[in-house]
């Protein structure tokens, strides 16, 4: 079995949540059977902070701009069983043009950044990674977020067949690990900056950090401004490789989840930090959105937080506490939000997707 995408990147993690995610679920497929090729488009920003360079169980296709990518692309999809199209994957429209036009595969959009895709037509601004007739003409469309988004991406995308397929951890590369001394941290923070989440990590992170001089408190990102309102009990790591996340999250007595401002608004869209970090261990403090307590119980196996005083309470609970949250949730991740188990739901989408498209040759999914 042959899959294609066309996406933002999976080479890199600086600055973007898409290559972890694609990381851990292209290897849960490669253990289904299927060969995966990746199209990445090779920019400068994700070719400085590389940080993969080859894909287990597939192939990565690195290409200068789109003219130079169209005789591998024609190729692979001649074969191909499944096209996919990410949202922010730079020719998104090319690509959906190519992909559309191939005999074969199953045609996929997978909208990694629905809130994000679903606010910019709102404001009647130009989505540049989909086309003008919208999402209709492919077989399915994924969304990374769930709720009313899915009603969204029919209404005004005219998308046909409109599936969740939520963020996920891959357990062997998220786990409990040796603690180290310079992540050492009574509350942490992974987050690239972003404008629309600084209000809330001010409330949830900073102030909470001023009011507790004596707590150590780190964040780990990128971006972040000269700005910044530091203070001098918060530290920092201006980059965090995927391989050194489980150390970091290990480190901590507790850490913090803040969800992108349309992300939150928009509900049902939990971030992979979430299951990364309960998949090695940590108890989550996350900012609360519609849904939450679908992937999480509240209490029991996550904690959350609203104001300032909701941290620096969750803080003042005691390691027994703390390490039975922490020990509900890696259980719940693991039997529910794991890659493995976003790849089965990806396989079983995509077996229906091949069964509504009538006019096209049947095609033997994997396991069917």
């Amino acid at each position: 079995m042959k899959m294609v995408i066309f996406g933002l990147t999976i080479s890199s993690s600086w600055g973007n949540g898409h290559a972890t995610l694609w990381r851990g679920l292209i290897r849960a497929l490669a253990q289904q059977g299927w060969h995966v090729v990746f199209f990445e488009r090779d920019v400068p920003y994700y070719a400085g902070a590389r940080d993969l360079f080859e894909i287990e169980g597939g192939e990565l296709v690195l290409y200068r701009n789109w003219k130079d990518a169209l005789p591998a692309a024609r190729r692979h999809l001649r074969e191909a069983d499944a096209a996919i199209v990410t949202s922010y994957c730079p020719d998104g429209v090319q690509a959906s043009e190519l992909a559309l036009s191939a005999e074969r595969p199953v045609k996929v959009f997978y909208d990694l950044d629905t809130p994000v895709t679903l606010s910019a037509l709102d404001r009647g601004e130009r989505v540049p990674y989909i086309g003008e007739r919208g999402l209709r003409d492919f077989d399915l469309v994924l969304s990374y977020t769930g709720g009313r988004a899915l009603h969204a991406l029919r209404e005004r995308l005219a998308a046909r067949l409109v599936r969740p397929l939520y963020g996920h951890v891959d357990p062997a590369v998220h786990r409990p690990t040796t603690p180290r001394r310079h992540y050492a941290a009574d509350l942490s923070y992974i987050g690239t900056y972003a404008a629309d989440r600084q209000d809330a990590l001010v409330e949830l992170f900073v102030e909470p950090a001023r009011k507790r001089p004596a707590n150590r408190f780190v964040i780990a990102g990128t971006q972040y401004p000269d700005d910044f309102p530091w203070a001098r009990n918060i530290f920092f790591v201006r980059h965090l490789p995927p391989d050194e996340h489980p150390a970091f999250y290990s480190s901590g007595r507790l850490t913090l989840n803040i969800t992108r401002r349309a992300m939150a608004e928009m509900g049902w869209c939990p971030s992979g930090r979430l299951f990364e970090a309960a998949a090695c261990g940590v108890p989550v403090l996350s900012d609360w959105w519609e849904g939450l307590d679908h992937f999480f119980a509240p209490d029991r196996e996550i904690l959350v937080a609203r104001q300032a005083a909701d941290t620096l309470a969750a803080l003042d609970r005691s390691e027994a506490e703390l390490k039975t949250i922490a020990a509900r949730a890696r259980d719940r991740v693991l039997a529910e939000h794991t890659s493995q188990k976003r790849a089965g739901e990806f396989v079983s989408y995509l077996e229906r997707a091949r069964e509504s498209a009538d006019d096209r040759p049947t095609l033997q999914m994997h396991g069917s």
